[in-house]
């Protein structure tokens, strides 16, 4: 539900698969040991429990592994070589240098004062992550550069001012551009996409129905949805298979999604219906275009020849008559209620945005509810998956990590659903959702188009230049960040505000900045905390033995290469020991010692157990029988239970 994921939920085709270098800059360094290659999971279980790997599949995995290092290593090198660097005349660039030392013919538009730029090339990248590249450039060359591919650029943005100064301190002078372009398909001119007066007046209609009672009725949703998700683990965890998480944490999230935006419940958690199917057909193909070198889709006889264009096409229009029938029908009961309009205005039979937008008045076709509509269904499912998916990939790597998030759940919540309240409360858990992102940005890149010339830092720039802010640059630029690789929760203070793109002056972007930042933040960051919360409260999880390893490609997110595959166990949690209250259990030490008989200060004894709670006198009453009065104790109690001993007899029952 966020405007910014779409944003980059498409690259630009010609982005996806090249690699290339610029001037100026640092000594590149290797990305991280991951993977590529586009894959959208399905929903698998896998038993290998309690199985060795197999050993041959293993080696070729590892040879694999061992050739992408060397291919990765000597990309780098390429680039340190400035191989990729655009070259040009000695001439000319003597003449530009002199030009601008000078300060004659000072118009730099004139290309006299030119960004740095590189070249792509189609074969060094391969399969892997096409933002992976792009971090190998920006360490080498700076923060900002162009791209070039033939007639065709991109400036490559990594300087956190110059994103402010895009995003919000000029963002009227940027639109969404080849962003637009690719989703119009699928999203026509809802939110994400929509530039101009449209998005003015989308936005203006949309966010009232975020407002803080919607959302606090939304927790609740989080949880349920949550809980049909704890179901389907603890029956994988009693037969002993293991699970694909990050397929299921799709499913969790566009079930929250349908409640949450038109009040469809998709049930794809434990359901295959063939809408379910559709959304996943028309979020590929919105995949595909968003790495795609030649958009054949724009071919008109295209789409009735191909195979796959006709899929898409069928899943569209199932999507569309679903959306339409919802839209019918709840204008139907916005016309039969009598609840009167107000800024919280929420049906609760239907606490939907759409049920919202039609009580508000909203003037609109429903053409272009269903843009809206489907545009907050595509990119806030997709992009919470990505999330919950990397966040536990992430705690299965570092247990005391996970091991102080679970002593904070079960602190916090016990054995019930969370509460808005509780938000607040699981400050651990927020700041694991916050370091998450800051690792794996949900998307990667941001996408603008300049709407007139600019300057971007000391580089002017024309109208119609295509822009890509790298958030995973600068979510991992070691001059911004103490070990950035590094996995750190508490980088942020527990009680300090939470990290955003103001109090971190654009280094951190996980829901962008800006008038176009995320509408859905607040929604997005409880649903996270909530699923979190509930599944770390009820198991543990680990990477399966012999799963593939866990790598990245570029998809409307970042997405693993073959899923998540993990090993879920229910958590087995220490019994809760009791505390005695010492004022119950008093004794009058006037009386002597020696004289309390047994039966006394048994008497003494049973008199306190029944001002404790039923259940802990049932087990003291048990402990003394087993444990008499010692007329050696201190007075007239059990030894035993001054010892320990009835505390360790509590504990074993």
């Amino acid at each position: 539900m966020t405007s910014h994921i779409s944003s980059a939920l498409q690259l630009p085709p010609l982005q996806s698969h090249t690699p290339f270098s610029t001037r100026h800059g640092l000594l590149p360094i290797p990305p991280p040991n991951l993977n590529g290659g586009l894959r959208f999971s399905a929903i698998t279980c896998a038993s290998s429990n309690g199985r060795a790997p197999n050993s041959a599949e293993d080696g070729v995995k590892e040879v694999k592994r061992i050739l992408e290092e060397k291919k990765r290593a000597e990309l780098a090198a390429r680039i340190a070589s400035g191989e990729f660097t655009a070259q040009q005349s000695s001439f000319l660039g003597q003449l530009r240098s002199l030009v601008s030392r000078l300060g004659i013919l000072g118009d730099a538009r004139d290309g006299f004062l030119a960004i740095p730029e590189a070249k792509g090339s189609m074969s060094a990248v391969g399969g892997q992550a096409f933002f992976l590249p792009l971090y190998e450039l920006f360490l080498t060359y700076g923060g900002i550069f162009r791209l070039k591919f033939g007639p065709k650029s991109f400036l490559i943005v990594s300087d956190p001012a110059i994103a402010k100064h895009i995003l919000r301190d000029n963002a009227k002078a940027y639109s969404k551009g080849i962003l637009a372009e690719i989703l119009d398909f699928v999203m026509g001119k809802g939110l994400i996409p929509a530039d101009g007066e449209i998005w003015r007046v989308r936005r203006r209609a949309i966010v009232p129905a975020l407002h803080r009672k919607y959302v606090a009725a939304m927790i609740g949703l989080f949880g349920q949805a949550t809980d049909r998700l704890c179901k389907k683990l603890d029956a994988a965890a009693s037969d002993g298979e293991d699970v694909e998480m990050e397929s299921l944490f799709s499913r969790l999230t566009l079930d929250v999604i349908g409640k949450a935006v038109f009040n469809y419940d998709f049930d794809s958690v434990t359901n295959d219906k063939g809408i379910v199917e559709a959304v996943y057909t028309v979020l590929r193909e919105s995949e595909r275009r968003s790495t795609s070198i030649i958009p054949v889709w724009n071919i008109p006889i295209w789409k009735d020849i191909s195979p796959r264009q006709r899929k898409v096409t069928a899943a569209l229009k199932l999507i569309n008559d679903v959306l339409n029938d919802l839209i019918a029908r709840c204008k139907r009961m916005v016309e039969e209620e009598e609840l009167q309009f107000h800024d919280e205005y929420m049906n609760e039979q239907d606490p939907s945005i759409l049920h919202f937008l039609l009580a508000s008045g909203d003037d609109v076709s429903s053409k272009q509810l269903r843009d809206d509509l489907m545009t907050l269904l595509i990119a806030g499912h997709e992009t919470s998956a990505a999330v919950l998916t990397w966040t536990f990939y992430l705690l299965s790597k570092e247990p005391s990590i996970m091991a102080k998030l679970q002593e904070e759940v079960d602190s916090v919540l016990g054995d019930r659903f969370p509460t808005i309240e509780d938000m607040k409360k699981l400050k651990y858990t927020t700041r694991v959702i916050n370091e998450s992102l800051r690792l794996y940005p949900q998307p990667p890149v941001l996408i603008r188009r300049s709407l007139d010339n600019d300057v971007l830092g000391k580089y002017p720039i024309k109208r119609g230049e295509d822009i890509f802010i790298s958030v995973w640059n600068l979510h991992h630029c070691p001059n911004h960040w103490i070990d950035v690789d590094k996995f750190n929760p508490e980088r942020w203070p527990l009680d300090g505000p939470n990290p955003n793109e103001v109090n971190q002056n654009f280094s951190y972007l996980p829901f962008g900045g800006g008038p176009r930042k995320c509408v859905g933040d607040m929604f997005a960051s409880f649903e996270n905390v909530v699923a979190v919360a509930m599944l770390v409260r009820r198991f543990n999880f680990q990477l399966a033995l012999g799963a593939p390893p866990v790598g990245m490609t570029t998809g409307a997110t970042i997405h693993t290469t073959e899923g998540l595959v993990m090993t879920v166990t229910r958590r087995t949690r220490p019994p809760i020991i009791p505390t005695l209250d010492n004022k119950l259990l008093e004794v009058n030490v006037e009386d002597p010692v020696e004289k309390a008989s047994p039966p006394v200060a048994a008497s003494k004894l049973s008199n306190g157990l029944l001002r404790l709670r039923s259940r802990y006198a049932t087990m003291l009453t048990e402990s003394i029988r087993r444990f008499p009065p010692d007329p050696q104790s201190e007075g007239g109690l059990p030894l035993s239970l001054r010892t320990g001993h009835v505390v360790s007899f509590i504990h074993g029952m």
